[in-house]
Protein backbone atom coordinates (compact mmCIF):
# COMPACT_ATOMS: atom_id res chain seq x y z
CA UNK A 1 0.00 0.00 0.00
CA UNK A 2 1.14 3.51 -0.72
CA UNK A 3 1.97 5.36 2.53
CA UNK A 4 1.39 8.67 0.63
CA UNK A 5 -1.51 7.30 -0.64
CA UNK A 6 -3.10 7.46 3.55
CA UNK A 7 -1.74 10.09 3.82
CA UNK A 8 -3.38 12.18 1.24
CA UNK A 9 -7.03 10.14 2.58
CA UNK A 10 -6.46 11.43 5.48
CA UNK A 11 -5.86 14.60 4.68
CA UNK A 12 -8.93 14.88 2.24
CA UNK A 13 -11.24 12.95 5.57
CA UNK A 14 -9.78 15.45 8.24
CA UNK A 15 -10.45 18.70 6.16
CA UNK A 16 -13.53 17.48 4.86
CA UNK A 17 -12.98 17.55 1.08
CA UNK A 18 -10.90 18.12 -1.70
CA UNK A 19 -10.38 21.73 -2.07
CA UNK A 20 -9.79 22.76 1.17
CA UNK A 21 -7.08 19.61 1.52
CA UNK A 22 -5.67 21.59 -1.45
CA UNK A 23 -5.72 24.88 -0.47
CA UNK A 24 -4.23 23.42 3.23
CA UNK A 25 -1.75 21.62 1.66
CA UNK A 26 -1.12 23.31 -1.26
CA UNK A 27 -1.50 20.29 -3.56
CA UNK A 28 -4.10 19.74 -6.74
CA UNK A 29 -7.22 18.63 -6.00
CA UNK A 30 -6.98 16.30 -9.11
CA UNK A 31 -3.69 14.78 -7.19
CA UNK A 32 -5.46 14.31 -4.14
CA UNK A 33 -8.16 12.78 -6.10
CA UNK A 34 -6.30 10.03 -7.83
CA UNK A 35 -4.54 9.29 -4.47
CA UNK A 36 -7.63 8.57 -3.26
CA UNK A 37 -9.37 6.86 -5.81
CA UNK A 38 -5.86 4.62 -5.52
CA UNK A 39 -6.11 3.59 -2.07
CA UNK A 40 -9.71 2.94 -3.15
CA UNK A 41 -9.06 0.44 -5.52
CA UNK A 42 -5.81 -1.12 -3.71
CA UNK A 43 -8.49 -2.05 -0.97
CA UNK A 44 -11.35 -2.99 -2.91
CA UNK A 45 -14.02 -0.75 -0.75
CA UNK A 46 -15.16 3.05 -1.20
CA UNK A 47 -14.15 5.34 1.51
CA UNK A 48 -15.59 8.42 0.30
CA UNK A 49 -19.12 9.51 -1.06
CA UNK A 50 -18.69 12.69 -3.31
CA UNK A 51 -21.36 14.87 -3.41
CA UNK A 52 -21.64 17.61 -5.13
CA UNK A 53 -20.14 20.32 -2.30
CA UNK A 54 -19.73 18.27 0.28
CA UNK A 55 -17.97 14.90 0.78
CA UNK A 56 -18.34 12.04 3.62
CA UNK A 57 -16.93 9.58 4.73
CA UNK A 58 -18.15 5.81 4.39
CA UNK A 59 -17.97 3.21 6.73
CA UNK A 60 -14.94 2.00 5.79
CA UNK A 61 -13.58 5.33 5.73
CA UNK A 62 -14.42 6.26 9.10
CA UNK A 63 -12.60 3.21 10.24
CA UNK A 64 -9.70 3.61 8.46
CA UNK A 65 -9.32 7.24 9.59
CA UNK A 66 -9.89 6.28 13.41
CA UNK A 67 -7.45 3.10 12.82
CA UNK A 68 -4.68 5.20 11.35
CA UNK A 69 -4.90 8.56 13.19
CA UNK A 70 -2.24 7.58 15.76
CA UNK A 71 0.13 5.13 13.85
CA UNK A 72 0.44 8.10 11.40
CA UNK A 73 0.95 10.65 13.71
CA UNK A 74 3.74 8.70 15.38
CA UNK A 75 5.37 7.89 11.93
CA UNK A 76 5.02 11.47 11.78
CA UNK A 77 6.43 12.28 14.80
CA UNK A 78 9.28 9.02 14.46
CA UNK A 79 10.81 10.83 11.26
CA UNK A 80 11.04 14.24 12.53
CA UNK A 81 13.39 12.47 15.21
CA UNK A 82 15.41 10.44 13.03
CA UNK A 83 16.15 13.71 11.41
CA UNK A 84 16.94 15.62 14.37
CA UNK A 85 19.02 12.85 15.70
CA UNK A 86 21.17 12.09 12.89
CA UNK A 87 22.26 16.28 11.86
CA UNK A 88 24.96 15.44 14.88
CA UNK A 89 27.17 12.48 15.28
CA UNK A 90 25.76 10.01 17.84
CA UNK A 91 25.22 6.42 18.50
CA UNK A 92 27.66 3.28 18.33
CA UNK A 93 30.58 3.64 15.55
CA UNK A 94 31.97 0.13 15.21
CA UNK A 95 35.67 0.39 14.03
CA UNK A 96 37.94 -2.84 12.35
CA UNK A 97 41.43 -1.87 12.46
CA UNK A 98 44.87 -4.03 11.76
CA UNK A 99 46.82 -5.11 14.83
CA UNK A 100 49.78 -3.07 14.80
CA UNK A 101 48.25 0.10 14.05
CA UNK A 102 45.51 -0.14 16.69
CA UNK A 103 48.32 -1.34 19.31
CA UNK A 104 49.87 1.36 18.81
CA UNK A 105 47.69 4.21 17.60
CA UNK A 106 44.06 3.80 17.95
CA UNK A 107 43.28 3.97 21.39
CA UNK A 108 45.34 7.08 21.98
CA UNK A 109 43.07 8.14 18.68
CA UNK A 110 39.55 6.69 19.11
CA UNK A 111 39.72 8.45 22.90
CA UNK A 112 40.61 12.03 21.31
CA UNK A 113 37.77 11.60 18.80
CA UNK A 114 34.94 10.70 21.66
CA UNK A 115 35.92 13.59 23.56
CA UNK A 116 35.38 15.63 20.37
CA UNK A 117 32.24 13.60 20.11
CA UNK A 118 30.60 12.81 23.50
CA UNK A 119 27.02 11.27 22.15
CA UNK A 120 29.16 8.78 19.83
CA UNK A 121 30.35 5.02 21.79
CA UNK A 122 33.27 3.62 20.14
CA UNK A 123 33.37 -0.01 19.25
CA UNK A 124 37.16 -0.93 17.73
CA UNK A 125 37.86 -4.74 16.67
CA UNK A 126 41.94 -5.11 16.22
CA UNK A 127 42.15 -7.97 12.92
CA UNK A 128 44.09 -8.20 10.21
CA UNK A 129 41.63 -10.66 8.11
CA UNK A 130 39.37 -8.64 5.74
CA UNK A 131 36.26 -7.82 7.77
CA UNK A 132 33.00 -8.22 5.47
CA UNK A 133 31.42 -4.07 6.87
CA UNK A 134 27.89 -5.44 6.16
CA UNK A 135 27.56 -8.78 7.26
CA UNK A 136 29.34 -8.09 10.62
CA UNK A 137 28.50 -4.53 10.73
CA UNK A 138 30.98 -2.13 10.83
CA UNK A 139 30.46 1.23 10.04
CA UNK A 140 34.30 1.94 8.73
CA UNK A 141 37.48 -0.24 8.47
CA UNK A 142 41.14 0.91 8.97
CA UNK A 143 43.50 -1.02 5.71
CA UNK A 144 47.17 -1.09 4.62
CA UNK A 145 47.31 -0.99 0.90
CA UNK A 146 43.35 -2.33 0.15
CA UNK A 147 42.70 -3.64 -3.01
CA UNK A 148 39.92 -2.28 -5.08
CA UNK A 149 36.71 -2.82 -3.97
CA UNK A 150 33.55 -1.13 -5.87
CA UNK A 151 31.71 -1.43 -2.62
CA UNK A 152 33.74 0.92 -0.53
CA UNK A 153 35.02 4.10 -0.65
CA UNK A 154 37.35 6.36 1.48
CA UNK A 155 40.61 8.01 1.68
CA UNK A 156 44.41 7.82 2.69
CA UNK A 157 45.27 8.67 5.87
CA UNK A 158 48.30 8.48 5.84
CA UNK A 159 51.64 6.40 4.63
CA UNK A 160 54.62 4.94 5.64
CA UNK A 161 57.86 2.30 4.48
CA UNK A 162 59.47 -0.83 5.02
CA UNK A 163 62.50 -0.70 5.79
CA UNK A 164 65.52 -3.19 6.69
CA UNK A 165 66.79 -2.61 10.38
CA UNK A 166 68.44 -4.58 12.79
CA UNK A 167 70.26 -4.26 16.17
CA UNK A 168 74.02 -2.61 15.88
CA UNK A 169 75.76 -5.81 16.36
CA UNK A 170 74.82 -6.77 13.28
CA UNK A 171 77.06 -5.42 10.67
CA UNK A 172 75.14 -3.94 7.33
CA UNK A 173 77.32 -5.84 4.43
CA UNK A 174 79.76 -3.48 2.54
CA UNK A 175 80.18 -5.01 -0.58
CA UNK A 176 77.44 -4.14 -3.01
CA UNK A 177 76.76 -7.36 -5.66
CA UNK A 178 73.49 -8.59 -7.21
CA UNK A 179 73.96 -11.88 -4.96
CA UNK A 180 72.42 -12.40 -1.80
CA UNK A 181 73.54 -12.01 1.59
CA UNK A 182 72.02 -14.74 3.70
CA UNK A 183 71.51 -13.35 7.08
CA UNK A 184 69.93 -14.22 10.15
CA UNK A 185 66.26 -12.98 10.26
CA UNK A 186 63.34 -12.61 12.12
CA UNK A 187 59.95 -13.10 9.37
CA UNK A 188 55.94 -12.09 10.08
CA UNK A 189 53.45 -13.94 8.42
CA UNK A 190 53.58 -12.15 5.01
CA UNK A 191 57.17 -14.08 4.56
CA UNK A 192 57.11 -16.81 1.70
CA UNK A 193 60.06 -19.36 1.98
CA UNK A 194 62.87 -18.40 -0.66
CA UNK A 195 61.65 -14.67 -1.18
CA UNK A 196 64.77 -12.05 -0.98
CA UNK A 197 64.81 -8.03 0.06
CA UNK A 198 66.21 -6.44 -2.41
CA UNK A 199 66.97 -2.52 -0.26
CA UNK A 200 66.06 0.15 -3.13
CA UNK A 201 68.58 2.30 -4.62
CA UNK A 202 71.45 0.03 -3.70
CA UNK A 203 72.47 -3.50 -5.14
CA UNK A 204 71.95 -4.79 -1.53
CA UNK A 205 69.96 -8.46 -1.46
CA UNK A 206 69.27 -10.11 1.84
CA UNK A 207 68.57 -13.50 1.63
CA UNK A 208 66.41 -14.24 5.08
CA UNK A 209 67.40 -17.03 7.21
CA UNK A 210 64.53 -17.32 9.75
CA UNK A 211 65.65 -18.11 13.20
CA UNK A 212 62.23 -16.55 14.52
CA UNK A 213 58.92 -16.76 13.42
CA UNK A 214 56.65 -14.37 14.45
CA UNK A 215 52.82 -13.41 14.13
CA UNK A 216 52.89 -9.83 15.18
CA UNK A 217 55.42 -6.88 13.95
CA UNK A 218 55.61 -5.67 18.15
CA UNK A 219 57.22 -8.80 18.54
CA UNK A 220 59.26 -8.83 15.31
CA UNK A 221 60.99 -5.02 16.70
CA UNK A 222 61.55 -6.21 19.79
CA UNK A 223 63.45 -9.67 18.66
CA UNK A 224 65.34 -7.33 16.92
CA UNK A 225 66.42 -4.84 19.37
CA UNK A 226 67.25 -8.24 21.32
CA UNK A 227 69.39 -9.20 18.86
CA UNK A 228 68.06 -11.61 16.68
CA UNK A 229 68.70 -10.72 13.26
CA UNK A 230 67.18 -8.57 10.82
CA UNK A 231 63.85 -7.53 9.94
CA UNK A 232 61.50 -6.05 7.78
CA UNK A 233 59.33 -3.64 9.65
CA UNK A 234 57.42 -0.17 9.24
CA UNK A 235 59.74 2.95 9.40
CA UNK A 236 57.44 4.47 11.94
CA UNK A 237 57.63 1.66 14.30
CA UNK A 238 61.26 1.93 15.11
CA UNK A 239 61.49 5.54 15.19
CA UNK A 240 62.34 5.54 18.82
CA UNK A 241 64.90 2.62 18.85
CA UNK A 242 66.68 3.90 16.19
CA UNK A 243 67.28 7.39 18.05
CA UNK A 244 68.28 5.69 21.20
CA UNK A 245 71.14 3.58 19.29
CA UNK A 246 68.83 0.40 19.81
CA UNK A 247 68.48 -0.36 15.99
CA UNK A 248 70.16 0.34 12.81
CA UNK A 249 68.24 0.84 9.46
CA UNK A 250 69.55 -0.88 6.31
CA UNK A 251 67.66 0.56 3.84
CA UNK A 252 64.06 0.65 2.63
CA UNK A 253 62.16 -1.99 0.28
CA UNK A 254 59.59 -2.25 -1.77
CA UNK A 255 56.95 0.58 -2.38
CA UNK A 256 55.24 3.47 -0.13
CA UNK A 257 52.62 1.45 2.68
CA UNK A 258 49.33 3.69 2.69
CA UNK A 259 47.00 3.51 5.23
CA UNK A 260 43.13 4.31 4.15
CA UNK A 261 39.90 4.41 6.06
CA UNK A 262 37.11 2.99 4.50
CA UNK A 263 33.36 2.95 4.86
CA UNK A 264 30.04 1.57 2.68
CA UNK A 265 29.05 4.87 0.28
CA UNK A 266 29.54 8.70 0.33
CA UNK A 267 25.85 8.65 -0.16
CA UNK A 268 23.84 9.63 2.78
CA UNK A 269 26.95 8.94 4.78
CA UNK A 270 26.01 9.17 8.18
CA UNK A 271 27.22 12.14 10.63
CA UNK A 272 29.61 9.98 13.02
CA UNK A 273 31.56 8.59 9.81
CA UNK A 274 31.44 11.45 8.42
CA UNK A 275 33.17 12.88 11.62
CA UNK A 276 35.47 10.07 12.16
CA UNK A 277 36.86 10.17 8.87
CA UNK A 278 37.33 13.81 8.71
CA UNK A 279 38.85 13.63 12.29
CA UNK A 280 41.40 10.66 11.34
CA UNK A 281 42.55 12.63 7.56
CA UNK A 282 43.37 15.40 10.14
CA UNK A 283 45.89 13.53 12.48
CA UNK A 284 48.38 13.26 9.64
CA UNK A 285 48.54 16.46 7.86
CA UNK A 286 51.40 15.78 6.04
CA UNK A 287 50.44 12.38 4.91
CA UNK A 288 53.40 10.71 6.93
CA UNK A 289 52.36 8.05 9.84
CA UNK A 290 53.74 9.09 12.95
CA UNK A 291 53.44 7.05 16.26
Amino acid sequence: MDLNALEDFRLVATHGGFGRASRASSRSKATLSRRVADLEEALGVRLVERGMRSLELTEAGQLLLAGTERPMRDMVDTLAQVREGMASPKGRLRIAAPLVFSQLALGRLAARFVANYPEVEIEAVADDRMVDLVEEHFDVVIRINPRKDSNLVGRCIARDRLVLAAAPSFRLPRKRSDKPFAVPAVVTPSYRDGETWTVRDSRLVIEPRPVLRLSSLLMARDAIIAGAGVALVPRSMIGGAVERGELTVWGEVGEEVELWILHISRRLQSPKVRAFVEFMSAQYPDGAFTI
